[in-house]
């Protein structure tokens, strides 16, 4: 989960860009920290409504079904977003709020398939929890340590956000950007792929 979260970070997609370009018009950088926290709330929020997701499915199917089915939705999305990576959702200008950056980065976590990616991670963490306390409340000690995991996750993800964005305004500059840009949609595509490549192999 905190290696995802940096992976994460590191994508432009997922909002340093946005606080970047936000710093950059206001000359300040702490108006980039400020931005990011919404960001990082927004990006949080969307992996929560997967882990209650996730929770709900180990209601109802079996953990291997579960298994199975985010191994197929990874590889399916994956392949979607391999072929459609140069497609970008465009719901707010660059006039935004507080409240508008965190509802623009859940919904940007929601439909580039953030919280699908890290569903994997949340299976082994129930996994690991559900062998670890035969007793007690499974599902509750799974839920507690999935939102642990969530938390490990949005911080490692806004360190690296802080990082990256704060490196490209104090000492790279925007030229940088446009000189050495690297095709990070495709990069997505191809880890979603690779997600749900290790998803398939552990349901099988």
């Amino acid at each position: 989960m905190i290696a995802l979260g940096a992976f994460h970070g590191l994508n432009p997609g997922m909002g340093w860009l946005f606080a970047l370009s936000l710093g950059l018009q206001q000359h300040s950088g702490r108006v980039i920290w400020i931005s990011l926290f919404p960001i990082a709330v927004g990006h949080a929020a969307a992996i929560v409504a997967v882990v209650l997701i996730v929770l709900a499915g180990l209601q109802v199917i079996s953990f291997h079904r579960l298994q199975w089915l985010t191994a197929v939705l990874l590889l399916g999305f994956g392949i979607y977003k391999l072929f459609n990576y140069y497609r970008h959702p465009r719901w707010v200008g660059m006039k935004v709020g507080m409240r508008d950056l965190l509802l623009w980065s859940f919904l940007m976590a929601t439909a580039h398939g953030a919280g699908l990616m890290v569903i994997p991670a949340l299976l082994g963490v129930a996994e690991e929890q559900k062998s670890h306390h035969a007793g007690g409340h499974p599902a509750m000690l799974e839920g507690g340590a999935m939102l642990l995991a969530v938390g490990a996750h949005t911080l490692s993800m806004l360190l690296v956000m802080g990082a990256v964005a704060w490196i490209v305004y104090r000492k790279l500059g925007l030229s940088v950007l446009r000189q050495k840009w690297i095709n990070f949609d495709l990069i997505w595509a191809v880890a979603l792929l690779v997600v749900g490549g290790v998803a398939l192999w552990m349901a099988i």
